[in-house]
């Protein structure tokens, strides 16, 4: 059915450049209703309504789950038992406000497999009408102050390796990586504290990397997508050399916040300190990192001074693939690593197949820069 006498019914906040809402927040503003003619009025009402969804298909069976968020409700204008309301052809202004609860409210967040969301609805209800509804959505932001207990302190991981094929063993890269505390903001850099020991016959690439989480549940399934958001890489560490990271720095793109209170929708951060190594698979260490919505301005002698362990070197603040392998080995080097190789092995191992597959091995360019991937 047409509304001829309904020419707009538009939702409009007070503060239309506000980035988001949070729990205990009055989110205020009008319903605009305009009118061509005279028109008879039952009900007009303001509402809220918020969801989390998920849903994925796996092997032709479809996953999928729903959460009531939040639901307010408030009639803005009503009738009465005595009396019909009559409004005039014009334009009107109804003002509303609404107080969020003060609850922990689950983050609007849309992902590949799930979405928060909030909806302002405006409800225009008229005698012998079908109710005339218009809908803006409204970002909600949960609060996570990041300068809690448990986000403040140091977090660190080691793990090392050993290179080689067959009885021919190259010696160990390890690695050292630390963070200062658990917990950031938006626009945040994360000083990185590392120590990369190569005590192989390889030439390594460290970088450091932001991940991006998602996990969805539903039916009692779970399907998780790995996103990478910020990656900066090292210099390149050599044969027999040691390399350090007094807090180089990875910015914290904008991205949205954490999201821990759901069932069925997380939203999780890593910062993975990766060595790539030719031939071989990465060594990788993977810190846990909560994007929070305040508590940034911390004063750093709240935390462990790391310069104290380990000298300093910048990751650039450009995302870059690491190099090729051409762009890190020279042909003197090329030419001088497989001399030194060659005098150190056996004749019988020289003229065998066997020579052919531990060089195509230890001088293998890096693998292929992707690092995004899903389940």
């Amino acid at each position: 059915m047409t509304h001829v006498e309904v020419k707009s019914l538009d939702v409009i906040l007070d503060n239309e450049q506000r980035d988001g809402y949070c729990s205990g927040e009055v989110v205020s503003g009008h319903i605009s209703l305009k009118l061509s003619e005279t028109t008879t009025v039952k009900t007009i009402k303001i509402l809220l309504k918020g969801n989390t969804q998920v849903s994925w298909v796996h092997k032709r069976s479809r996953f999928s789950e729903e959460r009531k968020c939040l639901l307010l409700s408030k009639t803005l204008v009503a009738t009465t038992d005595t009396r019909d309301l009559i409004f005039d052809s014009g334009t009107y202004e109804i003002p509303f406000d609404l107080q969020l609860p003060q609850r922990s409210l689950v983050s609007s967040f849309s992902g590949k497999n799930g979405c928060v969301y909030y909806m302002m609805q405006a409800v225009l209800k008229r005698p012998f009408h079908e109710s005339q509804c218009v809908n803006r959505e409204l970002r909600i932001v949960c609060h996570i102050d990041v300068s809690v207990p448990t986000l403040i302190s140091p977090v660190s991981q080691t793990c090392k390796k050993m290179i080689g094929c067959w009885i021919f063993t190259s010696g160990p890269i390890s690695l050292t990586a630390s963070i200062e505390r658990q917990g950031y903001c938006n626009g945040e850099s994360i000083p990185i504290y590392a120590l990369i020991e190569n005590r192989s016959c390889c030439l390594v690439v460290p970088k450091a990397v932001i991940y991006q989480i998602q996990t969805y549940t539903a039916k009692g399934k779970t399907k998780s997508i790995k996103q990478l958001v910020a990656s900066a890489r090292g210099n390149p560490v050599a044969s027999d050399t040691t390399s350090r990271w007094n807090g180089n720095p990875l910015k914290i793109p904008p991205v949205s916040p954490s999201i821990l209170n759901s069932d069925i929708l997380r939203l999780e951060y890593l910062l993975a300190v990766i060595v790539q190594i030719p031939g071989a698979k990465n060594l990788e260490v993977q810190l846990p990192v909560v994007i929070g919505t305040s508590g940034h301005g911390m004063s750093s002698h709240s935390f462990v001074n790391m310069s104290l362990l380990y000298p300093t070197f910048t990751l650039p603040d450009i995302p870059e693939a690491p190099p090729s392998y051409a762009e890190v080995v020279s042909e003197e080097q090329f030419e001088e690593h497989r001399s030194s190789t060659s005098q150190s092995q056996p004749d019988w191992l020289l003229d065998g197949s066997a020579f052919a597959c531990i060089q195509q091995f230890l001088l293998q360019p890096p693998p292929p820069y992707s690092e995004i991937c899903g389940q």
